[in-house]
């Protein structure tokens, strides 16, 4: 058996499987990794220029030592200097003109490379191995002309003489692409790493003219047939966001986090400071759109794990991660593992805090004033998490947030994440006085009055008529489940609210011990039934969850499960989002009307990599076919981009009505997308959106997007 698929087995046999269930984002990568922020450790932070086989497997031995694999943490990944570095030629190369591995830091076994061993060691722990690369070829390569494995060609034939960044060894230069060879050459060191057993590939110095440089590690690793996860380092242009979400895992948005200014001479420490962890809030709010399961935005190491060597307090420790995890963003540790602070251990093992991140939903900014920052997301399951930030290091700071801008209008019960303690019902407002660098993370669920959340099947506020009944059921939600519907028997969920009327995704969570799969029939607010055939789930207390769309209307609803002629299968709950679903429209499909000179152009950064110009004096873009079920106000999101300075109008009709004039706000150039959202009164069926301007040029649009 090969070293690889040992390696392979051991991470296998060793980490739990957890199957997420999870729909990509537009556009985003899909390799079979990066399903959930990666959760890991880096070498950069601490160790720098220095890595060792030593320092790396020790580094792994503390991951699964101290607890933090049985938390979820599973990558152990080795930063820059992993290669031979003689100088500034740069990196010393094999004879297909690949780095190679610096025999002295990482000795090889025999004939098995150093950095082989250390990944055989990091799998025989149960993690996965992650390593160091940059774009273009290496320069000494150029010069000694080696080979391209596999092909008649070599490193000149495809090499180009513009310098590439390799932050720290230096002697990179180009890769064109449309020679022949290019493609083979990353393929070969795509394959070289998937033998050394590498799960993951960090390229570093990426910039949009290294496109093709990702889109060729993006092909070269899919074809090697390992899953790689791969991360993009850094600071990345968000102009080129949907590029990134295309073609990899992962994408630093801005520069280290690492405070390099206030280490000693010959010291690493303090790794960060609060100012460094303070940058990250503007990123999180510009990048909110582009994360998703597949490919999320990366915000830098997690430094906490060394006391007061992480250069944070407390309050700033918990701000730090409390932002990653409402963001999404990978938890990478950059601190010492071997010599963890209990206190900060505990910080990373707190499983509330890492279930708001592997959640995989990035949070909004919904306050931005001065010293006060609250951003917040709903979950697949209803509930609403809030973190109220005091961005300040000197002074305390009450924030403030209006409940219904996080979706909740009603009543809801409040959770402290980090600490588990319940928070009481919170409703309309909600404020928290702050120490200098703190945060609160709240989780809330709603109660009624419009934000939706999860309703039990046994629920005294139900109905169960005709023979169904409550019945206990050890693996359900509540610990129990209503059994016995159909053949004339009913459950009719009350009081089910929600904010708008809209299409809902509504989750079922049911048991089905049947081989077939059983019918039912559910109805809204004593409407027409809707047939709904669910799959067996192997027992009938053996939950499974199947979401359906639902219309509800702005209020409260009752929604029944029966069937008139056979049972229904047994229902644990039924889970509704806070918010209705949202239809997109692209502006540049066919199947609008441009006239008077309006016209599809490129645009890199929006959605579908087009939108509509030269909209205005005249010339209009029409939306035909936008569809709702029920007529009502409904909030319709637009994405456009605004290069002005002073922001353009646009006048928008529905239906060939009166005019709306709307005033935009610039975006920065116009292929930047932003999005404003406007209440428009809508038809039930097919309606029309006209954009226009008479007398001057609206904004290009990107997308609308209709809530409901």
């Amino acid at each position: 058996m090969s070293t690889w698929l040992r390696g392979l087995l051991a991470v296998t046999l060793a980490v739990p499987v957890v199957v997420v269930t999870t729909a990509s984002g537009a556009g985003a990568q899909d390799n079979g990794v990066g399903r959930t922020p990666l959760l890991g450790w880096s070498s950069w932070s601490f160790i720098r220029k220095a890595p060792t086989a030593a320092k790396i497997e020790a580094q792994a031995d503390a991951v699964r030592g101290s607890g933090l694999a049985d938390a979820g943490f599973r990558y152990v990944n080795v930063d820059d200097f992993w290669y031979q570095c003689p100088g500034s030629q740069g990196p010393n190369v094999d004879g297909f003109g690949r780095w190679v591995t610096d025999p002295v830091k990482f000795p090889p076994d025999g004939a098995t490379d150093g950095i082989q061993v250390v990944a055989d060691h990091v799998h025989g722990d149960g993690l996965k191995f992650g390593l160091y690369v940059t774009p273009g070829i290496a320069k000494q390569a150029v010069a000694q002309n080696t080979p391209i494995e596999g092909t008649p060609y070599h490193a000149a034939d495809i090499a180009t003489t513009t310098a590439e960044k390799n932050y720290n060894c230096k002697g990179m230069v180009g890769i064109d692409y449309t020679r022949p060879g290019a493609q083979e050459f990353v393929n070969s060191w795509a394959n070289e790493f998937a033998s050394w057993g590498v799960d993951y590939v960090k390229i570093d110095g990426v910039g949009t003219s290294d496109v093709p440089d990702i889109q060729a590690w993006s092909n070269a690793l899919r074809q090697t047939g390992r899953p790689i996860h791969l991360e993009l380092s850094n600071s990345l242009s968000i102009t080129a966001a949907p590029t990134w979400q295309r073609y990899a895992n992962g994408w630093r948005t801005g520069g280290d986090i690492e405070c390099y200014s206030c280490e000693p001479a010959g010291s690493s420490y303090p790794l960060t400071s609060w100012g460094s962890v303070r940058s990250r809030f503007n990123q999180v709010a510009a990048w909110q759109p582009y994360g998703a399961p597949g490919g999320f935005n990366d915000y830098d190491s997690i430094e906490v794990g060394n006391g007061s060597n992480d250069g944070l307090t407390v309050d700033e420790r918990k701000a730090q991660m409390s932002l990653w995890a409402l963001a999404a963003s990978p938890f990478i540790l950059g601190t010492d593992l071997t010599n963890l602070d209990a206190g900060d251990l505990a910080l990373l093992k707190n499983t509330r805090v890492l279930a708001v991140d592997q959640d995989a939903i990035d949070a909004k900014r919904i306050v931005s004033n001065v010293n006060q920052q609250v951003y917040s997301k709903t979950e697949a399951n209803g509930d609403v998490i809030i973190g109220l930030f005091n961005y300040s290091d000197t002074a305390s700071q009450t924030d403030t947030v209006d409940l219904s801008s996080a979706g909740i209008t009603g009543s809801a019960t409040a959770t402290d994440v980090w600490s588990g303690a319940s928070l009481g019902t919170i409703s309309g407002t909600y404020s928290v006085t702050l120490n200098p660098g703190a945060v609160q993370l709240i989780r809330a669920t709603p109660t009624g009055g419009g934000s939706g959340g999860s309703f039990e099947a046994e629920s005294a506020a139900n109905t169960l008529a005709g023979g169904a009944k409550v019945a206990s059921c050890t693996a359900c939600s509540g610990g129990q489940k209503v059994g016995f519907v159909g053949n004339g028997a009913t459950l009719t969920f009350n009081n089910v609210t929600v904010a708008s009327t809209g299409r809902y995704a509504v989750a079922i969570a049911y048991g089905d011990g049947s081989t077939t799969g059983r019918q039912a029939v559910v109805s809204v607010n004593g409407g027409p039934g809707q047939t709904i055939q669910f799959t067996p789930t192997g027992g009938f207390s053996t939950p499974g969850t199947m979401t359906v769309t639902l219309t509800l209307t702005a209020g409260t609803n009752t929604i029944q499960f029966g069937n008139p002629t056979a049972y229904a299968p047994d229902f644990d709950k039924i889970t509704v989002p806070a918010s209705p679903i949202a239809t997109g429209y692209e502006a540049e499909s066919a199947s609008n009307t441009l006239a008077g000179g309006a016209k599809v152009a490129s645009c890199t950064a929006c959605s579908g990599g087009q939108k509509v110009g030269f909209v205005g004096n005249g010339a209009t873009l029409t939306f035909n076919g936008v569809n709702v079920s029920v007529a009502g106000s409904y909030p319709v999101a637009i994405a456009y981009c605004d290069g002005s300075t002073t922001g353009r109008q646009a006048v928008v009709s529905v239906n060939g009505g009166a005019g709306q004039t709307l005033t935009f706000t610039p975006t920065g150039g116009f292929s930047t997308p932003g999005t404003m959202t406007v209440t428009l009164t809508l038809a039930a069926g097919t309606n029309t959106f006209q954009f226009g301007n008479p007398t001057a040029y609206a904004p290009d649009f990107d997308k609308v997007s209709v809530t409901g």
